[in-house]
């Protein structure tokens, strides 16, 4: 009985791979086991960055809050308990919004809870 070879699937995953590949550097782009190891790496890095960008950008929320509220004589954490104090439902991204978009209306919300 002649072997079996699935070569039909097997290309069709080399195929995919290395077109995923496509626009790497060196053997990265046209050797399937090099393209292999790289594009599991980099689906690996994808992953971590999707949950590190919502850490990233919550520090960066933050920061521009933290500065917008010391112009005002104020610290951030001081701002934030006086906001829970008052009942004040923004969250993190609209506040720092808000702080470099409309500084008016941002110190207006500052006086209201002071």
């Amino acid at each position: 009985m002649p072997r079996s070879v699935n070569a039909v699937a097997s290309r069709a995953r080399r195929k995919r791979i290395l077109k995923a590949a496509k626009g790497y550097y060196g053997k990265r782009k046209n050797v399937y086991t090099v393209a292999k190891n790289v594009m599991e790496k980099g689906l690996t890095y994808s992953y971590v960055g999707r949950k590190l960008k919502k850490r990233e950008y919550r520090t960066l929320w933050i920061a521009r809050i933290n500065a917008a509220v010391r112009a005002e004589g104020m610290t951030y954490s001081q701002f934030i308990h006086k906001l829970t104090e008052k009942n004040i439902d923004l969250n993190r991204k609209v506040l720092a919004d808000l702080a470099m978009n409309e500084p008016e209306t941002f110190q207006k919300l500052i006086e209201s809870v002071k």
